[in-house]
């Protein structure tokens, strides 16, 4: 596993009234083998797909973004976290980025927002790369129905009670192979007062009735497709990964990686990674 969790200084751009703070890693354009779009879930930020981000960087230019509510787009103005608004943030961001059809690797909830973007406004990609996606139902755990009932509850909780709550909640996400020093850094972002509210903020919105409207779309998908998943993912079975392909127009594929749990980028990143460039090439 790749130790490193810094991000290079983010680039702070403002879309539809939100500041988002965007990643740019890689060559110039004129010798980019394709211009890669990075997608993260949730309780996540752009962090967590910074090891694969560095090993495509070699060949592609790799751009990733914090959604607001999350890492460092994470403000006192909280900006609507839903998964409408973030689809349409991700289409005006590659238009804003003058990207033409670029691939895509999405995880979690990121991989929504990416189908939405492609399904419901109308942005082309050259390929979608999918990994252990937030959008078959059903998804959304009894802690997302308590958080969305009580969040002004959690919101108010002590500071060491909510950082000891959030870093359950995401060792809970990964199998034996999420590092420590990874959990440290995806906790982080929450810590802080605008972080706790954003974190209980973000979970009262993502709602399933967002992510229907792109089920039923998903025989228009118009680039090839790959779907990962972790094997040992605690919070979506792996058998949505097979449910998602027979969805999705034909051919696709699915590999999964035997000894990860939800969180692949991070906790099976040679193999992820080496499997993105090959399905890049």
């Amino acid at each position: 596993m790749d130790h490193d969790t810094s991000l290079p200084d983010p680039t702070r751009v403002l879309v539809g009234g939100a500041e988002i703070a965007t990643y740019r890693l890689g060559p110039e354009h004129a010798t980019s083998a394709g211009d890669v779009v990075l997608c993260h879930g949730t309780p996540w930020s752009a962090r967590s797909w910074m090891p694969i981000a560095r090993m495509l960087a070699e060949r592609h230019r790799v751009f990733l973004w914090d959604m607001p509510g999350y890492g460092s787009s994470i403000s006192d103005d909280a900006p609507p976290a839903d998964l409408v608004h973030q689809r349409e943030r991700l289409a005006a961001l590659i238009a804003l980025w003058g990207l033409d059809r670029p691939h895509v690797l999405a995880h979690d909830i990121g991989g929504a927002v990416a189908l939405g973007a492609h399904l419901l406004e109308g942005v082309e990609f050259a390929s979608l790369y999918l990994v252990d996606i937030v959008t078959l139902a059903p998804w959304g755990s009894p802690f997302f129905r308590l958080v969305a009932q009580h969040e002004e509850v959690f919101a108010a909780l002590p500071s060491n009670l909510h950082a000891a709550l959030v870093r359950e909640y995401i060792i809970g996400a990964g199998g034996e192979g999420l590092d420590a020093r990874w959990i440290d850094a995806l906790v982080e972002p929450w810590r802080s007062r605008a972080g706790q509210s954003a974190f209980y903020r973000q979970i009262a919105q993502l709602s399933q009735k967002h992510t229907e409207p792109i089920v039923r779309e998903l025989g228009r998908v118009r680039c090839r497709t790959r779907i990962g998943w972790g094997e040992r993912d605690p919070w979506i079975p792996v058998s949505q990964a097979t449910e998602l392909a027979a969805l999705l127009p034909c051919p696709v594929d699915v590999i999964t990686f035997p000894d990860s749990g939800h969180l692949a980028p991070l906790e099976a990143t040679a193999a992820l990674g080496e499997d993105a460039l090959d399905w890049l090439r």
